[in-house]
């Protein structure tokens, strides 16, 4: 099988999470400068065989685009064009962050790890593939 991959988009950094490849764990990857974003991932796809990508949707509470949806949309068209033949979806990404930092503390760690931005955006990502991977099962 395949992984699948997910995406918690940011203007600056952009955390990544992707499944084992039987598609049961999500698991935090990394965190990478969202510039180099399409590089990471087109020598990501060359390495490892990815069935698709999802993208955190940012939704408001009316359930309405966010404002950081302006900034997806380019990305996503970029996305499309260079990995054609992976499928992109979109999923609502509302309170990862909030999960994040609650999963953090949950999990032990001081408020010095919790403050890292990088870890924040990585937690991110693998939530939203997570609840991607339980809607796929229900």
């Amino acid at each position: 099988m395949s992984r699948i991959l997910a995406i918690d988009y940011g203007r600056k950094r952009t955390g990544i999470a992707v499944t084992d490849p039987m598609q049961i764990i999500a698991n935090g990857l990394t965190t990478v400068p969202t510039h180099e974003l399409m590089d990471y991932l087109l020598k990501y796809v060359a390495q490892e065989k990815v069935e698709r990508i999802i993208v955190g949707h940012p939704k408001q509470l009316n359930n309405e685009d966010s404002e950081n949806m302006k900034y997806i949309k380019p990305f996503l068209a970029q996305l499309k064009k260079k990995l054609p033949e992976v499928p992109v979806e979109l999923v609502d990404e509302r309170f990862t962050s909030v999960l994040a930092h609650q999963a953090m503390l949950d999990g032990g760690l001081k408020k010095k790890a919790r403050q890292n931005k990088a870890l924040v955006d990585e937690i991110s990502a693998t939530i939203i593939l997570q609840s991607y991977l339980e809607s796929r099962r229900m």
